[in-house]
């Protein structure tokens, strides 16, 4: 029988479920792939909203206190994602706001599981190239950051995240229509914010210092002290 989609889908369902109700029976390995499936999503999201890394992490902590502490509450509506989502941008939101978040955590709340951020590794062993993408990088996080909330969260949903425009309207209570207005309005906001910046990384483009400049050195070094 070939594997449809529908059977994916089924099969990804039944998966959730059987972490879910692991995760109920307070199981580490479950409650550790929800997080590690989820981490970067809920940062991000976290982050667009509050364009603060330390604030984004405490916001991803939280979030799954909450929702690991209140399983029962999901009712499968949604994907245990969307549902994780929804509770980081409340708190996101509501810390924004400068508003308490009206869900409170039972005194238990110490003891439960933690959030585990997982850092991402540099992807090139180059320290020149690394430095360079980094600059890039930065630019590219001021530039988001410098969005306003409607279109950050649009851009970082569809783009950064990959959602769906369904999947983003349904998240930040939009119209489809909508979703793609935003989004078409702040890549637009996106290139002139990273044209304005660009200019002085530029001045660092393609460098040839440290590790590979000597490499080069002591190469032709070599060759001129070999005999004619």
């Amino acid at each position: 029988m070939p594997w449809t989609t529908a059977t994916t889908v089924s099969a990804a369902t039944s998966g959730e479920d059987d972490l879910i109700r692991r995760a109920k029976a307070r199981d580490e390995t479950a409650i550790r792939a929800i997080l590690q499936a989820n981490n970067r999503r809920l940062f991000r999201i976290a982050r667009g909203i509050l364009r603060n890394d330390s604030e984004a992490e405490d916001v991803v902590q939280e979030t799954y206190v909450r929702a690991l502490t209140h399983l029962d509450a999901f009712r499968g509506q949604s994907s245990l994602s969307t549902w994780l989502v929804r509770i980081a941008m409340n708190e996101a939101m509501g810390r924004l706001r400068g508003r308490r978040p009206a869900l409170q955590l039972d005194a238990e709340r110490e003891n439960k599981p933690r959030a585990e951020v997982i850092q991402f590794p540099a992807t090139s062993s180059d320290p020149e190239k690394s430095v360079a993408q980094r600059q890039i990088q930065a630019v590219v996080e001021r530039a988001i950051d410098e969005l306003s909330e409607p279109f950050r969260l649009v851009f970082i949903a569809r783009v950064i995240e990959e959602m769906s425009i369904d999947e983003t309207a349904d998240l930040l209570g939009l119209k489809p229509e909508t979703v793609k207005t935003r989004l078409h309005r702040a890549r637009g906001m996106l290139r002139e914010n990273v044209e304005k910046e660009i200019g002085p990384v530029l001045l660092d483009a393609f460098p040839f210092a440290g590790p590979r400049c000597e490499r080069l050195t002591e190469a032709v070094l070599d060759r001129l002290r070999r005999p004619t």
